[in-house]
């Protein structure tokens, strides 16, 4: 490493890795997930324990430049990075202790959903956890955490039993129902504004190790008729049944036959979280809709469940997101929904619609500080090029989709948020919850350190 400057020296009892523009490793590690995202720390802090999360937050308070703290580095707007300040990257932290008698998992803020997934699962063990596996199991958990478990088992926060937390004056904390139990509803749903999270404690449940999931395709112009049938076929399926329709073009993969790559499909995705046979029979009626163009749903590993959106949506590319939930799919909703499918011109540009209810429904809403149990679908709209190239042109559509679907919205998933103001952060939780979260964000982090997220102002 290059010699270090005085302001540096400060952080002589930092144990991990300090990189600095100029480093041979810093063009690589400044990167994160989201290609179209390009800044440039004046400093990555890789910390290896408490200690160094502790030591880099006090030099942060000396020097007054931004703070931001990267897990998995997934954070659709790039939070997970800044120009100038320092970037705390919790990458090294890979620590994951599995009880299969107590069924609970203890891991740290760097380990990844595949991490944790191949850890729990060799006990035919799982927590719910996201769709995709190089996602940091931190910044999922922290807004809500949505996956192919939720209807059955709830979010990633309904499973999160406590945390260690560093708060902004480097105070290692507990938070738990019976400990810190106003930090332990914030950090449920109110994402990195209160400290960082070093260790998650979550429940786990008999999960695989073969589930019945997959996709089931139809061509997109079919994608008025199925919604309608998907609208009626969901109203009662129980909750061992987790889908999302997407609309894309079929992607380029080696699973998938070559003669069908590149056709405008509308799938839809299922997990049934219970016995094969009764996964079987669940969703015998969604087969018969009408002749799939493409079944692969079947019995699977989970583990290659969670793993099947990893090559489309893999680093590197250039991603814009924009989100909204709606109660259910009206006439309407489904009119836009398909429109919307049918305009997508890029081989990359996707959106998922996820089906919320079960047991996400029936957590109080003021349980936790997510917002929007309630509410009866997610959508998603992405717009995704390999560089530069097309990328306005993706977002367009993006943003057209969402204006589009405007009028029907009733809330957000704030891990789905870009960057869109304060008071779409606000209508994302609410006013009730917000509110109480600004109080929790002025007794935590008056000072607002942590602002590199979907910021609750303390002011």
């Amino acid at each position: 490493m290059s010699t270090i400057t005085p302001e540096i020296e400060a952080l002589e009892d930092f144990r991990g890795e300090l990189v600095r523009p100029g480093d041979p490793a810093y063009d690589d590690l400044r990167k994160v997930w989201n290609g179209s995202v390009d800044r440039r720390p004046g400093l990555i802090a890789r910390c290896t324990g408490v200690a160094d999360i502790r030591s880099a937050l006090a030099f942060a308070r000396r020097t007054g430049g931004p703070v931001a703290v990267r897990g998995g580095g997934h954070s659709f707007p790039g939070h997970s990075t800044c120009d100038g300040g320092i970037l705390l990257d919790l990458a090294p932290l890979k620590g994951i202790r599995v009880d299969p008698v107590r069924r609970t998992a203890r891991a740290q803020a760097g380990v990844l959903l595949g991490e944790l997934d191949r850890e729990t699962q060799a006990f035919g063990l799982a927590t719910p956890a996201g769709i995709v596996t190089h996602t940091g199991l931190a910044g999922l958990t922290l807004g809500g955490g949505i996956g192919w478990l939720m209807r059955k088992y709830g979010l990633s926060i309904d499973n999160l039993l406590s945390v260690d937390l560093v708060t902004a004056e480097g105070e290692l904390v507990t938070a738990g129902e019976d400990v810190n139990a106003d930090l332990f509803w914030g950090i449920r749903g109110g994402g990195g504004n209160f400290g960082i999270v070093t260790e998650f404690e979550f429940r786990l449940h008999p999960v695989g190790p073969i589930v019945y999931a997959g996709p089931i395709m139809w061509p997109m112009e079919q994608s008025p008729d199925l919604l309608r049938f998907y609208r009626d076929f969901v109203t009662d399926v129980p909750d061992e049944l987790t889908t999302a329709v997407i609309h894309r073009w079929i992607p380029s993969l080696p699973t998938i036959p070559a003669e069908f790559h590149g056709r405008r499909v509308v799938v839809v995705l299922a997990c049934y979280a219970g016995p094969i046979e009764d996964g079987e029979r669940v969703l015998a009626p969604l087969k018969a809709f009408a002749p799939p163009l493409l079944d692969l749903c079947a019995p699977k590993p989970f583990v290659d469940l969670q793993a099947m959106f990893d090559l489309s949506f893999p680093h590197g590319r250039w991603y814009y997101m924009r989100s909204c939930d709606v109660a259910e799919l009206t006439d309407d909703v489904i009119d836009i929904a398909s429109e919307r499918g049918l305009a997508i011109d890029g081989p990359l540009t996707s959106y998922p619609i996820f089906h919320l209810g079960g047991a996400i429904a029936r957590v109080p809403e003021d349980a936790t500080a997510f917002g929007g149990r309630s509410h009866g679908h997610t959508f998603n709209f992405v717009g995704c090029t390999v560089g530069r190239d097309g990328f306005e042109h993706q977002r367009d559509w993006v943003r057209d989709s969402w204006r589009a679907m405007e009028p029907h919205q009733v809330g957000a998933y704030v891990n789905f948020l870009s960057d869109e103001g304060p008071d779409r952060i606000r209508s994302a939780y609410g006013a009730t919850t917000y509110d109480r979260l600004q109080t929790l964000k002025r007794k935590y982090d008056p000072g607002n350190l942590f602002h590199l997220n979907q910021n609750i102002s303390p002011v």
